[in-house]
């Protein structure tokens, strides 16, 4: 029997908690209508995401960062989780079916190209950004809705990709071993709407951080203090979206105040300190 991609937890699945560093998601979460998503592209898991139907949006995604050259590719179409919607659905994500009467089917469950057609302001930001992806088959999996919020054009394309360009470069020059990365949101409740329906969740703020022990213990002092693990944060808005690197508990205090967690919030499985 194939696995299916909407699972009760990460760990049950095969290869679905090697995206995990120690196999361990963030903890935390109190909302039990969260949906967890191994993310399966031709049949293989590529991430695991953190999915919220009501506001169809991901809360967050979590990935291995694959070296790679920053590149884009341009010509994925965007898919989505026929298994949001049914049971039966395909545990692989699909392209979008050309005909938008076919999105009714699913529209309930799950963000559809519609909801962002006619929102200018706004862009399809990655959690999973391609960039930090190399195989083709890794960056092509990165393009469904279920991946993606809406980022207001003036975040994505300032300080949002200067950041997944920083955080790129750090890994690709300073980590050896694998680095775990997982990036998310928090909202405040302003919603995309269509048809005077709420359909998407606009993010307050984006946040990211990775866990790479293994790392480049020369590197020089303005980098090597950021591992085994740094994070960052950003206000989804056209001024004040500047992001801000921090510490992995100063990250989560922040958060705290922001997210439906309980005190013992933590990204990272103790924090990404090695045992050994």
């Amino acid at each position: 029997m194939e696995p299916s991609g909407v699972v009760d937890d990460f760990s049950q699945v095969d290869r679905c908690k090697d995206f995990l560093y120690m196999g361990t998601p963030p903890r935390g979460y109190f909302s039990t209508s969260l949906k967890k998503i191994c993310q399966r592209y031709v049949n293989k898991p590529h991430f695991v995401t953190l999915y919220d139907p009501q506001k169809h949006i991901p809360i967050y995604s979590a990935y291995i960062f694959k070296k790679s050259d920053g590149e884009k590719r341009v010509d994925i179409p965007w898919m989505f989780e026929p298994q949001l919607a049914t049971e039966k659905g395909s545990s692989n994500m699909e392209p979008f079916p050309q005909s938008s009467l076919m999105h009714k089917n699913f529209e309930d469950t799950q963000a559809v190209l519609e909801d962002y057609a006619d929102v200018v302001q706004y862009e399809r930001g990655q959690m999973n950004p391609d960039e930090h992806q190399a195989d083709p088959l890794d960056k092509a999996a990165t393009y469904t809705l279920t991946n993606v919020v809406p980022l207001i054009r003036e975040f994505n394309f300032g300080p949002w990709s200067t950041q997944v360009e920083v955080t790129r470069k750090r890994l690709n020059n300073y980590c050896h071993g694998n680095a775990y990365v997982i990036t998310g949101v928090t909202t405040s409740g302003n919603m995309i709407r269509r048809d005077n329906l709420d359909r998407v969740a606009i993010p307050e703020f984006m946040w990211t951080a990775y866990c790479c022990t293994d790392y480049d213990h020369n590197a020089p002092y303005s980098e090597r203090y950021k591992f085994p693990t740094f994070g960052a944060y950003g206000l989804n808005d056209r001024v004040n979206n500047h992001m801000v690197e921090v510490p992995i508990k100063n990250l989560e205090k922040f958060l705290k105040g922001k997210m439906e967690v309980d005190k013992n919030f933590q990204i990272f499985y103790s924090d990404c300190v090695s045992d050994a």
